[in-house]
């Protein structure tokens, strides 16, 4: 299985990584040209464009400036690592085996507004720059019309490269729209994680985002590689709900916490 998940907005680059292998962005280039294209912004527009705060917006702004086409140690950290947010809290990268994050490196995909896709040991430097932002470039006014099918072919040569045909499907709407899912070679699967609130079920972004996280993490320490393996998910309560479900889009449900 390929798996897709989103980035995160916090960041850690202040605790080391679990690890010190890592690999390098395969589509640097393409972050190169959207750097250019940011260091137009001012801090004042960064504000407004990306709807933060002035502390925030010129914390970017920096960002954007320092930032090299050369990575290292020294300014970048593994994605996997440097992400944390509610998906993250799920999957928990820190306490990964040698074994979950070898295939980890092999399995899951990162989607990035600046990096486009990234495995997990690729090296990051510090950004913000979310897939939904309106950027003017030259491919047009936003990140989707940049990105084009470049983001789609890159998981069609990982979905080849880890030899099978099965592409779950993790990631948020804003994200996962970056991937043209009519072009991919191979079957998608997009579950959905329903918990119970006052009696309805309903899909809570919080929970699911976590949720989202621990599926990840779950495929990863065992093996996962089929539809049906996929359906015995049961960490932190959730449970697969066949009559609600379908082969696109299996429905996991948990009761009120």
């Amino acid at each position: 299985m390929l798996v897709l998940v989103s980035p995160a907005k916090t960041l850690d680059y202040e605790n080391e990584a679990a690890t010190t292998e890592f690999t390098l962005p395969k589509l640097s280039k393409y972050s190169e040209q959207l750097i250019q294209e940011c260091r137009k912004l001012t801090p004042q527009d960064i504000a407004s464009l990306m709807k933060v705060s002035d502390k925030i917006a010129g914390l970017n702004a920096a960002r954007f400036e320092s930032w090299s086409p050369v990575f290292t140690a020294h300014n970048a950290k593994q994605a996997v690592y440097a992400f944390r947010g509610d998906v993250y809290t799920g999957l928990d990268a820190d306490s990964l085996s040698t074994e979950s994050l070898g295939r980890a490196q092999a399995q899951l995909r990162i989607l990035s507004g600046l990096y486009g896709l990234l495995k997990p040991l690729d090296l990051m430097q510090p950004y913000r720059l979310e897939m939904g932002t309106r950027l003017e470039n030259a491919k047009g006014t936003n990140l989707y019309q940049f990105w084009g099918d470049v983001i789609t072919d890159e998981v069609n040569v990982a979905l080849l490269e880890q030899g099978d045909d099965i592409v779950i499907n993790l990631a948020s709407n804003e994200y996962f729209k970056a991937v043209k899912p009519k072009l991919i070679k191979g079957s998608l699967i997009t579950p959905v994680f329903k918990d119970c609130k006052k009696g309805q079920y309903k899909v809570i972004s919080f929970f699911a985002k976590r949720a989202r996280g621990m599926m990840v993490r779950y495929i990863l320490d065992n093996n996962i590689k089929t539809f049906s393996g996929l359906t015995k998910f049961d960490v932190a309560g959730y449970y697969y709900c066949e009559a609600e479900s379908t082969a696109a889009a299996p429905v996991f449900k948990r009761e009120e916490q």
